[in-house]
């Protein structure tokens, strides 16, 4: 089981955090994913992190589909290979409609038919093809009836690092996890709760393997989950609710919001409506009170050492080989500490 973290770069401290990632490299850390939503782009953030790191490898966490175009993905996924000499992984994901048509205004429409054809776009372009691609949402090069006539099918002038470069998807709805699972390398699901995942996402997952090529290997299962260990860190599950409440009652309008889906899901219907009304009335503590305490308790790590022991074989027997995890410490080299000791439990198992 790998060990990754997320980057948290709010704020002006963002080479101060940089900076802190070789101590947590030389812990153990295997992987660092740099999240992008709409604050500053990820691209640039994960560029200094490949001068910055060694060993370390990089993930985008996530790119969404709509704001570049596949060959531009494509693009910038090789060129943080090339600067970070392999170590890069393409974290993608559809987003919603919020943000895209919001921020980046521009159609939220087909995630499902998107994901695939850029997909299958960044490997062309990798394997350095001459990019010709006809599909329902992207046409390579551009018709003549609809632009000037002159597109050619070009290929990527420079050499890749890598012809595969590995792409995760962050995906929790039925179908976009059975995509996902077909002709992904990795897939992140948010808010995973290990005993309940395979009732919730089971036969999707197989579904998608099912159709799988061989030559993908092994699925890269990546959840995330906060960590720490103690028996008086217990209170540290309060910091989980203001972002569930915020995802399950905020991130989308009633009837369109993933994240209540998945809470309902769960089988916390009652909890997953009651928080989205409040939310969305403006009451955010009283949403955040609302979130399930086994909720919590289920994604996380967090606890004395037996339990967190048994939450983390709870959660590689689930299927999950890349657990991407939040330290949590009163100061850096408490957190770098928590890195260490969790990257030997996992060994252990």
């Amino acid at each position: 089981m790998r060990i990754g973290m997320g980057l948290n770069y709010a704020g002006s401290g963002f080479k101060d955090t940089v900076g802190e990632l070789a101590d947590f490299e030389k812990a153990g850390l295997d992987i660092v994913y740099v999240p992008e939503a709409y604050s500053f782009d990820a691209v640039s953030q994960m560029g200094y992190i490949a001068a910055k790191t060694e060993r370390l490898e990089i993930g985008s966490g996530i790119l969404n589909i709509y704001s570049r175009t596949p060959t531009a993905i494509a693009q910038t996924a090789a060129g943080l290979d090339y600067v970070s000499d392999g170590r890069f992984t393409l974290g993608i994901g559809a987003s919603g409609p919020q943000v895209i048509e919001g921020f980046h205004g521009v159609p939220y429409t087909a995630p499902l038919g998107r994901t695939r054809e850029i997909i299958d776009i960044c490997r062309k372009v990798w394997r350095r093809e001459r990019v010709q691609h006809d599909g329902k949402h992207y046409t390579l090069p551009l018709p003549a009836d609809q632009g000037t006539g002159l597109g050619k099918a070009l290929k990527l002038i420079n050499h890749p690092v890598r012809a595969d470069i590995p792409v995760m998807v962050a995906a929790i709805g039925p179908k976009n996890v059975e995509l996902t699972a077909e002709i992904a390398n990795g897939w992140e699901p948010i808010f995973y709760m290990p005993e309940k995942a395979a009732d919730v996402w089971g036969a999707s997952l197989a579904a998608g393997k099912a159709r799988r090529d061989p030559a993908l290997g092994q699925l890269d299962v990546v959840c995330q989950a906060a960590l720490a260990i103690g028996d008086d860190v217990q209170g540290y599950l309060e910091f989980g609710r203001p972002t569930a409440a915020l995802y399950i009652g905020g991130m989308g309008a009633k009837g369109k919001n993933f994240y209540n889906d998945l809470a309902r899901r769960y089988g916390f219907e009652k909890e997953a409506e009651e928080i989205q009304d409040l939310y969305l009335d403006g009451k955010k503590d009283e949403a955040a009170a609302k979130v399930p305490q086994e909720l919590l308790e289920k994604m996380s790590l967090i606890g004395a050492e037996g339990h967190v022991r048994e939450r983390l074989a709870a959660m590689k027997e689930s299927g999950i080989t890349t657990l991407n995890v939040q330290p949590i410490a009163g100061d850096h080299k408490g957190r770098v500490a928590l890195i260490e000791k969790v990257k030997q439990m996992a060994a252990d198992l």
